[in-house]
């Protein structure tokens, strides 16, 4: 297999990308073993892995999130934590737990976060806004410096990624994601019910999807190597260029997000005005830049076109703009509205 010609000693200047790219489209054929009807989300997903990004994966209560990042983190290999939200979850559950020995003596161990030390590499918060804000506050350092301080020393995370789901159906003991953690996320993908008559069918009728544990087991092991992901998406980076006028394609959506007044767009019953008050910024932009370049880069393009952009806009930039707070529970309807008009608006090149 090709994957055995990459190894951790090749630079990043002589990575070959269309090997690569053939592993990213095993890994993508990996997940649908276990998941179908969902090979949209499974491209954003592999998008985030090799941009690097953590993911918040979205959706209603039985449609497959856990078993998709089971089958993920089993595809991408090294090693695998994964942690459930409880109201009673505090930071430090996170980081060390203690316990009686068999002669009745107090232990202190690491918890799931270090246990593992710099091999970790997936990291599973399921139903992540069951958890408390404080807990959300340890992520967000683990997620945004991939390293956290515990027992008098740094730990740190280089082949890290975040994988979390959360329920969106229930309000009863459950905390609304900060907007600093949910930035730290690259993308979050809403995963739903798939329409395709034939897939409905199968998922209720045939026993495989019964059994999620069987269907994870059923995923290929270690697709990608995860040490060597960082090199890769660097080669993505480096490689995937954007031309001049993509580059100023980018910069119009960006005004016309932030400022949509400018460029005339009007949505009924809003007033324009105020409708966004914050969010399309700078970080959130390269983020876009990043996943646009790897969804080039799926697509077997050495540049990115402006469809790139289009086919990860909303999963990128949603969750970083912020609306005023009378139009913030219809907040999903407005931003789709708001993306639609923008893409209708701004001159494609």
């Amino acid at each position: 297999m090709a994957r055995h010609q990459i190894t951790d000693e090749s630079p990043r200047e002589s990575l070959d990308l269309g090997t690569w790219r053939e592993l990213a489209l095993e890994f993508q054929a990996a997940l649908r073993t276990a998941v179908v009807g969902q090979n949209h989300v499974i491209k954003l997903l592999t998008i985030a892995v090799f941009a690097r990004g953590h993911v918040l994966l979205e959706g209603d209560v039985g449609v497959g999130k856990t078993t998709l990042l089971r089958a993920a983190a089993r595809a991408l290999g090294g090693t695998f934590e994964r942690v459930e939200g409880t109201i009673d979850l505090m930071p430090v559950d996170l980081i060390y737990y203690t316990y009686l020995d068999e002669d009745g003596r107090p232990r202190v161990d690491p918890g799931p976060m270090l246990r593992h030390g710099n091999d970790l590499t997936v990291f599973f918060f399921n139903e992540i806004n069951r958890a408390r804000p404080q807990v959300h506050s340890l992520l967000l350092r683990l997620m945004a410096e991939r390293s956290v301080t515990a027992f008098n020393r740094e730990y740190h995370f280089p082949y890290l990624i975040v994988f979390a789901d959360r329920n969106r159906i229930e309000r009863e003991e459950t905390f609304e994601i900060p907007a600093a953690a949910r930035d730290r996320f690259f993308m979050e993908i809403t995963m739903e019910v798939p329409n395709d008559r034939e897939i409905r069918r199968e998922l209720a009728f045939d026993p495989r999807f019964y059994d999620a544990d069987a269907l994870v087991d059923s995923v290929p092991q270690d697709v990608l190597d995860y040490r060597l992901l960082a090199s890769a998406s660097h080669a993505i980076q480096t490689r995937v260029h954007a031309s001049a006028a993509l580059e100023r394609y980018t910069l119009d959506l960006w005004n016309a997000v932030r400022d949509p007044v400018s460029v005339g767009i009007d949505i009924e019953g809003v007033d324009m005005a105020r409708l966004v008050q914050g969010g399309a910024s700078p970080r959130g932009m390269a983020y876009l830049v990043r996943a646009a370049r790897v969804a080039a880069w799926l697509d077997g393009r050495a540049i990115v076109v402006p469809e790139d952009l289009r086919s990860v806009f909303d999963e990128v930039m949603a969750h970083r703009v912020f609306l005023d707070p009378i139009y913030e529970l219809r907040h999903d309807k407005l931003l789709k509205s708001l993306f639609r008009a923008v893409f209708a608006t701004v001159p494609v090149p």
